[in-house]
């Protein structure tokens, strides 16, 4: 099982790895001092992104489980009509 936790910033989604307790500090420390740029890591590798954080900006945490134990056996649920069909083309 995998967590990738998902920040909401103004209506944009960022994707990030563990652990991300230093990043919401950070954030929180930003938005405490009227506002300040805060970087965002990459989900897989790369400089990340600043982004300007400031008091009444919407922010959003949540965590999504990636990958689960039966990822494999989630096709066998699906229903045999071609989505074509569903459709009518």
């Amino acid at each position: 099982m995998t967590i990738v936790n998902r920040l909401t910033v103004d209506g944009r989604d960022y994707f990030l790895p563990e652990p991300v307790t230093e990043l919401k500090q950070q954030i929180l420390a930003a938005i405490q001092a009227g506002g300040g740029y805060v970087n965002i890591p990459p989900l897989r590798g790369g400089p990340g992104i600043d982004i300007l954080f400031s008091p009444g900006m919407p922010v959003t945490w949540s965590q999504i489980d990636v990958g689960g134990a039966d990822v494999a056996g989630a096709a066998d649920d699906a229903p045999d009509t071609a989505v074509d069909d569903e459709f009518g083309l």
